[in-house]
């Protein structure tokens, strides 16, 4: 039995290396990725795999309404609320292997090993596979229910982007799409929420650091945008007679990059990630554009100014190409900072198991920043080999993902204590 705060804990690396490789086959990709977009078969077989496990491990198995999976430790004598790790198992299409999985499995072995070992703690932990992080149907769906910030409407109104419904889906799996918004936790439920994810980035690589404090996290916005013109015959239709919708997107994509550069900050990025033209025939001039549009930034006011600026802009190009436009918002999320003493206790543990470590800032979202509406959260990264993320040449070296996983046990240890 380890009495607390008296040992450096170590994970069982082969135990959470067998089961990287065991997830990792539920929807591979022939590019050596995996696809597991939220609560799509593969994502399913994923969910009951991650069950599977929790009850092998002898854990306590929760499921909220939201379709958010829990694993629970309580030691003899815990009480009060939980510290809670975790993270995502949906992927984006095509994805890497280790985004969201690495927090998942790394959160499940530290309750594995915290529970052989009998260490004593006077709080339970708990870990947690939030549904739909990748934002498959916009925003942070499971964290964000949890936290009760899921708005008014959400559940009627979203839908992917090939158009299928979120209550369509959820009813086809016998899911009531109302129990979303009763999935809601209390906040004197939870102590603390610490989140294990890789970098996503080259910094940590490039400097040789073996682990990221996170401080703050990016927020954004999530749009699709649609411009509505004209179809026609392209070899008829004279240039200056046409109502192009292709050409609104075009000019609204060469006016983006002045806009960033004049309203945002170094931070701002921006992305058109899909785009389709209607009617989609090499001899019609387009009738529709529809394409997904999104901003990040670290400021919460320059991203309400950003988007002031670029709906105005998306407005005039529609006027002035005499086309109409529709601008749906799909997902917005606040910038967030995390909590300055779970901070020092990550960089506490780093420092005792003999590795660096350096504060940074997250350009990616993740469930951290909604949980931090509960409970004093933090994020622990781990590099991510060229940088290369959402993608199958994702990649972490295995010693940098026991450290990670090490650092993680270690902080949840002194947490709970």
């Amino acid at each position: 039995m380890v009495e607390a705060n008296k040992e450096i804990l170590r994970v069982d690396s082969e135990r959470l290396k067998g089961w990287f490789e065991e997830l990792s086959e539920i929807g591979a990709t022939t590019q050596g990725g995996v696809s597991r977009r939220a609560l799509t078969e593969a994502d399913l077989a994923g969910r009951n795999w991650f069950k599977v496990k929790i009850r092998s491990c002898g854990l306590e198995l929760w499921e909220d309404s939201a379709l958010n999976i829990g694993a629970k430790y309580s030691s003899l004598g815990a009480s009060g609320p939980s510290v809670m790790t975790g993270s995502h198992l949906d992927s984006v299409e095509n994805g890497g292997r280790l985004d969201g999985a690495l927090g998942v499995l790394a959160g499940l072995e530290c309750l594995t090993r915290l529970k052989e070992l009998e260490v004593q703690l006077k709080r339970p932990i708990e870990a947690v596979s939030f549904t739909d992080e990748e934002g498959r149907f916009g925003g942070m769906m499971g964290s964000q229910a949890l936290c009760g910030k899921l708005s008014a409407g959400y559940v009627e109104r979203a839908k992917d982007v090939d158009g299928v419904a979120l209550s369509d889906v959820l009813r086809s799996i016998g899911v009531n799409p109302e129990g979303l918004y009763t999935a809601k936790r209390s906040s004197d439920s939870i102590h603390r929420f610490l989140e294990l994810h890789i970098e996503q980035g080259p910094v940590l690589g490039k400097e040789e650091i073996n682990i990221g404090v996170v401080e703050s996290i990016v927020g954004l916005f999530n749009w699709r945008v649609r411009y509505v013109g004209q179809a026609n015959h392209s070899g008829t239709t004279p240039m200056h007679m046409r109502a192009d919708a292709f050409k609104g997107l075009v000019c609204f994509a060469s006016a983006v990059d002045e806009i960033l550069k004049n309203h945002g900050t170094p931070s701002s990025v921006s992305n058109i990630g899909k785009v389709e033209l209607l009617p989609g025939a090499a001899n019609v001039v387009p009738g529709q554009a529809e394409f997904t549009f999104e901003v990040r930034d670290s400021c919460g006011a320059t991203l309400n100014l950003l988007a002031d600026k670029l709906a105005d802009a998306a407005t005039d190009i529609a006027r002035r190409l005499s086309l109409q436009i529709q601008i749906d918002s799909m997902a917005e999320i606040a910038p967030e900072q995390c909590d300055g003493d779970t901070i020092s206790i990550v960089e506490s543990a780093a420092a005792d198991l003999g590795v660096t470590s350096k504060r940074m800032v997250s350009g990616a979202a993740h469930d951290t920043q909604n949980m931090i509406a509960l409970a004093p959260s933090a994020m622990v990264f781990v590099p991510s080999r060229g940088g290369f993320s959402h993608c199958p040449e994702e990649a972490t070296s295995w010693k940098d993902i026991c450290n990670g996983a090490n650092v993680l046990l270690n902080a949840i240890y002194r947490l709970a204590c």
